[in-house]
């Protein structure tokens, strides 16, 4: 991502709508497919390490975490996560079987090469180690966001269960995040590219703050999201794709 948005980026995502209900979620997603508070765990792409002191609060033990930006590990060694490093997410070095989880939180979308970067990660796992990963969905809603994100692609759900079988995943999960606010989000970037709203491009992209009713309404209406979802329903669109993935027990 481009510096002037990862500086708003650390800004923000502590206190945000979207960072706030999108830990919660990956962190139950954890806690119920890797219950053992010894497990070795990986997050790739993990930013200023707030998911992992989530984690950490839940007394889980072997945390480590990689992120291209030294900005961001140098946050995570203040908050004394663990094993953090400055790592390439294509190539991660670290040896084959050393992970029974591996999180990936919005990061596929910013490698080049989305199949290497799987097969990767497939490696790093232990057999019947899980992959939680979400990306953001639909071309259609492809905007100035994307670009100072320095995204390469957003996927469909369908598109992603592909790329991980090919990958020798096990997709157990799949589904979408933030069915809730996908309207208003399709309708406002479709508007803006049917009515040639062009402007320059935020370094801030869509993260703003915002008054603090809004930011806690936005918040209690993923969360009701994230109930559902882990109690087994399955939106049929969304602002992102999530997957929980398996390695084979063979592999």
């Amino acid at each position: 991502m481009q510096k002037g948005f990862e500086a708003t980026y650390h800004s923000v995502e502590a206190n945000h709508w979207w960072f706030i209900s999108r830990r919660a979620l990956v962190k139950e997603m954890v806690l119920r497919a890797q219950p053992n508070r010894e497990a070795a765990i990986l997050e790739i792409g993990c930013s200023g390490g707030l998911l992992l002191e989530d984690l950490q609060e839940c007394d889980y033990t072997k945390l480590t975490g990689i992120d291209i930006s030294e900005d961001a590990v140098k946050l995570c060694r203040e908050r004394k996560l663990g094993d953090m490093r400055v790592m390439d997410a294509q190539r991660p070095e670290f040896p084959p079987g050393s992970f029974d989880v591996i999180i990936a939180s919005d990061i596929l979308e910013h490698l080049s090469d989305a199949p290497l970067s799987l097969r990767a990660w497939h490696k790093l796992l232990r057999p019947e180690g899980v992959l939680i990963i979400f990306v953001p969905a639909f071309m259609f809603l492809w905007s100035d966001h994307d670009v100072v994100n320095q995204h390469f692609h957003r996927y469909q759900a369908g598109e992603m269960v592909e790329l991980l079988k090919s990958s020798g995943f096990d997709v157990r999960q799949k589904g979408y995040w933030n069915f809730t606010l996908f309207p208003p989000v399709m309708i406002v970037r479709l508007a803006k590219r049917l009515l040639f709203l062009k402007r320059g491009v935020s370094p801030s992209g869509d993260l703003k703050e915002l008054p603090r009713w809004l930011n806690s309404l936005l918040t209690s209406l993923l969360f009701l999201e994230n109930r559902l979802i882990t109690s087994g329903i399955n939106f049929p669109w969304g602002v992102s794709v999530i997957a929980l993935a398996k390695k084979h027990s063979g592999a």
